[in-house]
């Protein structure tokens, strides 16, 4: 009964909170497991993208970025993430946001062995199909949350199935190589490998070129662009935002939110 109540309490918050914000396309929140209530507080700002690092232990898939001491010391993937949004699609029949066309996504940055630990993610995400975006034959099937992964990728492994339920976070290295974004719709790299410029007074104009070649060269393979350990500040994002990067990495989820609310008011 307690935990019934628990699901119950749970699910009457998401729906006040939800109801409260602007689905915010460009957000993205990095390490969301490290907030306060991981996956509650970026839907209650409105992040559509939320980060888990995850862990294979013995045979079970944890969320923590480093192996604990004890693998009770860390919260299942399944419990942090796929069960609440499994009833938060269900209890806004399909979606994540009631109200919201876009996409939803979630980010699993492996940190463990890329093939055992996609053999174990594979066969959870089997109970969850039906909230979950999958690709057969090359032809992309949205659902209320797209799934792809970082870290340690399986490339292969996700390639040559027939039917997946998750995409591939690429890398500047891998445009050019014939991948299509229903594999890969993303391409993802450290800020500082693009960028000489540490987000302090206007950037370089020779910087804004590099950022602006890079996004254009992403778009054209139809793919979007995510850009991680920027500097944390609003001077960075408007820069970001200029060079049409999809995605803002950020720890700070009230800051981004407020920013990009701003940006998105004055453009209606």
């Amino acid at each position: 009964m307690k935990k019934l109540f628990a699901v119950l309490f749970s699910l009457l918050i998401i729906n006040s909170l939800q109801a409260q914000v602007i689905p915010l396309p460009h957000a993205h929140a990095h390490n969301d497991y490290n907030h306060e209530r991981p996956l509650l507080d970026a839907l209650a700002h409105g992040f559509t993208s939320v980060e888990a690092d995850v862990l294979l232990i013995d045979g079970e898939l944890y969320v923590g970025h480093d192996m604990p001491e004890g693998k009770h010391a860390l919260p299942t993937f399944k419990a942090l993430y796929l069960d609440p949004l499994q009833r938060i699609v269900h209890n806004h029949r399909g979606k994540v946001y009631p109200d919201y066309e876009g996409d939803f996504y979630l980010m699993i940055d492996i940190k463990t062995e890329a093939e055992p630990t996609y053999a174990v993610l594979r066969e959870q995400l089997a109970a969850y199909t039906s909230m979950l975006t999958y690709s057969e034959n090359g032809e992309v099937h949205k659902g209320a949350v797209t799934i792809f992964l970082s870290g340690n990728r399986p490339i292969t492994s996700v390639e040559k199935q027939s039917k997946s339920l998750v995409a591939i976070d690429g890398r500047p290295e891998d445009l050019g190589k014939d991948y299509p974004s229903s594999l890969m719709p993303f391409v993802s790299q450290h800020f500082r490998a693009v960028v000489d410029w540490d987000g302090e007074g206007a950037i370089p104009k020779q910087e804004m070129e590099k950022l602006s070649a890079l996004t254009a060269k992403v778009h054209a393979e139809d793919k979007k662009v995510r850009l991680w350990a920027s500097p944390e500040n609003e001077n960075t994002w408007k820069i970001l935002m200029q060079a049409e990067a999809d995605l803002i990495n950020t720890d700070k989820l009230s800051k981004l939110q407020d920013f990009l609310i701003r940006g998105y008011s004055s453009r209606h």
